[in-house]
């Protein structure tokens, strides 16, 4: 896909101005929404991107708090909230016509939150859905990929750096690059990790607005949507994970295959919770089989 990328102004109804990138026809039939991650933005779909078809819109935007959006208002860092950002996303960019969903990691939980609170919407307009490295429920006992002793330390640090970036008055978190790196890449990678792809996260992440992505971390650890995924029954799905992910770890997408029998449900051996950069080419033509 080599449309030419329009940058699209939007402020949801609370006023928070979120950056949003639109690339393809503008009466195209089906519109492909990307939903990043926490603590990344809309650049983890540059490198699927050029794989996509052509001849379909796609609208890639950064939540409140994450890249270059406006951060989250005192109260409003709930994957609940940016389940109605998006909704109202929609109906400003795309309007009319289908809709594909593709969400990564908390993008996923903001389109089962969608789900939730607006079923009327993807009911009558989604005509498919890929689920990239996500969970429907048990965020608040993340390990890590951590067994014993050491399992329950990282649970304990996890609830803790939530609560500290909640509490952080920075703009941004002021950890040098090259320090941050390794604990980005034993995080977030599985096996052969290219240079290049753990620079791109890491900038991500030290982009994102601390207090944002801290109130997003607990709003997370509530997050139980296995009951919304019934609106997604009867809609061609798709459910990818890494079987190195330490964030939203093999059995968090085994869940929503078993609530969506109907599902494809694809495990990508050596892999972490990054596929957009270690799969690119399955997830791009997962993707591309949602919109044909």
């Amino acid at each position: 896909m080599t449309a030419t990328i329009r940058r699209a102004g939007f402020t949801t109804s609370d006023g928070t101005a979120l950056h949003v990138d639109v690339s393809g026809p503008r009466d195209a039939a089906v519109t492909l929404v990307l939903v990043h991650a926490w603590t990344q933005d809309h650049l983890e779909w540059d490198p699927v991107l050029p794989l996509l078809p052509t001849g379909i819109r796609v609208v890639r935007y950064d939540h409140r708090g994450h890249g270059w959006s406006e951060p989250a208002r005192p109260g409003t860092a709930t994957v609940a909230q940016l389940a109605d950002d998006l909704a109202e996303l929609i109906a400003e960019l795309a309007p009319e016509g289908e809709l594909v969903l593709a969400g990564h990691s908390m993008g996923g939980m903001t389109v089962m939150a969608l789900a939730e609170r607006h079923p009327e919407l993807v009911a009558a307009r989604v005509r498919g859905v890929a689920f990239i490295a996500t969970s429907s429920c048990d965020m608040d006992r993340l390990t890590l990929g951590l067994n014993g002793r050491a399992g329950r330390v990282a649970a304990r640090v996890d609830k803790t750096f939530g609560r500290l970036l909640n509490r952080w008055g920075a703009e941004h978190v002021p950890i040098p690059a090259p320090l941050a790196r390794p604990s980005v890449k034993w995080l977030a990678f599985g096996k052969k990790v290219a240079r290049a792809d753990v620079r791109a996260m890491t900038a991500q992440f030290l982009r994102a607005h601390p207090r944002s992505v801290g109130g997003f971390r607990d709003s997370m650890s509530g997050h139980d949507r296995r009951k919304a995924l019934a609106t997604l029954r009867d809609k061609p799905v798709v459910v990818l994970v890494g079987e190195r992910d330490r964030i939203t770890p093999v059995h968090h997408a085994r869940v929503i295959a078993e609530e969506l029998p109907s599902a494809e449900y694809v495990l990508f051996p050596g892999a972490g919770h990054e596929l957009t950069y270690e799969r690119t080419r399955a997830v791009a033509a997962r993707l591309g089989r949602l919109v044909s």
